[in-house]
């Protein structure tokens, strides 16, 4: 059944289309960040340098009438130079303090190498990324109505790094994985870039831009997508599985030390929605649960040392789960 206002759709398609020629031979990835801003959720980019995460970041705050903060982290950043200090300032009036605002007071953060500062500062965002705010020195600061943390990270076996907090992570709605691009897409990428630096890529008057309100527009359909009792307990049954995988199979039980929180069906219902309402569908699918499962699990699942001693990866955890796990 096609949806019946398809405007916000179509915008955020164009908006999709328009990325696409700015990150070529990612167009998975952007389809997860469109997903992640349609959501209203925060998202995890990892792969090796030079796969573009940073730039499609750029390449969505460049598309959106948005304002777009950047956060290098390193070992000496401190939370306050995230969230925003109080100086002392003298006055007309005398001396006070004033909040000072950080960089995480826009509409879109990207937190650049997030792992490579120490947990103390990737804490300051877990208010920000969960309730949309920031309280410093006992007063509370409300963000953006449109707000969104970007972070991306090189793997964790890289040198002078730091695993992010489990709490962290479930803050997230996704964890998306960057791959290399195929020979052709990185052909295209080299011209690109050397259009670019000739400024000859884009002409004049062809760039488009999406507004926010296209954004509250597209959130707010998504909330009319029906989720039938059948997909809801294939939902939670998916979940419950990396919770009690010995009710499914002894292999299984294997590999998973914890699984997903409640945070994780809210999660991969909300993803779901969107996936659904991007096929122009107002309804979701057991596809649709199976498309984007990966995307919402993988950080949410803490492996076994077995499994990681085999060298078992998340992803093959939730395909084996994916065929233990029936459809009611």
């Amino acid at each position: 059944m096609p949806l019946e206002n398809a405007n916000a759709l179509e915008e955020i398609k164009r908006l999709k289309a328009e990325m696409e020629r700015s990150v070529i031979g990612q167009d998975y990835v952007v389809e997860r960040l469109l997903i992640s801003l349609v959501a209203n959720g925060n998202v995890l980019l990892e792969g090796l340098p030079g796969l573009a995460k940073t730039r499609s970041v750029k390449s969505l705050a460049k598309t959106l009438e948005v304002g777009l903060s950047r956060i290098q982290f390193t070992p000496d950043l401190l939370p306050s130079d995230v969230t925003g200090t109080e100086i002392y300032q003298n006055t007309s009036e005398g001396g006070k303090f004033q909040f000072q605002p950080g960089p995480i007071f826009n509409n879109l953060v990207l937190a650049d190498e997030i792992n490579r500062a120490p947990a103390k500062v990737q804490s300051a965002l877990l208010e920000a990324m969960e309730e949309r705010q920031v309280t410093v020195a006992g007063t509370t600061y409300e963000l953006p109505k449109l707000f969104m943390v970007l972070a991306t990270q090189n793997p964790i076996e890289q040198e002078g790094t730091y695993p992010l907090p489990e709490a962290q992570m479930d803050r997230f709605l996704m964890k998306i994985y960057i791959d290399y691009p195929d020979q052709e897409s990185e052909k295209k990428v080299v011209r690109l870039v050397r259009g670019e630096e000739k400024q000859t890529v884009v002409p004049p008057g062809e760039k488009i831009t999406v507004s926010q309100q296209c954004i509250f527009q597209a959130r707010q359909e998504v909330q009319e997508v029906h989720v039938s009792e059948v997909i809801e307990t294939y939902i939670t049954d998916l979940i419950f599985a990396t919770r009690y995988p010995e009710k499914y199979d002894s292999q299984l039980a294997s590999w998973i030390r914890i699984g997903a929180s409640p945070r994780g069906s809210i999660s991969l219902d909300k993803a779901s929605r969107v996936y659904a309402w991007m096929q122009s569908r107002n309804y979701v699918t057991p596809d649709d649960v199976q498309a984007i499962i990966k995307d919402v699990l993988r950080h949410r699942i803490a492996l076994s040392y077995e499994a990681e001693a085999d060298r078992i990866s998340s992803d093959r955890v939730i395909e084996e789960m994916l065929k233990l796990v029936a459809v009611a």
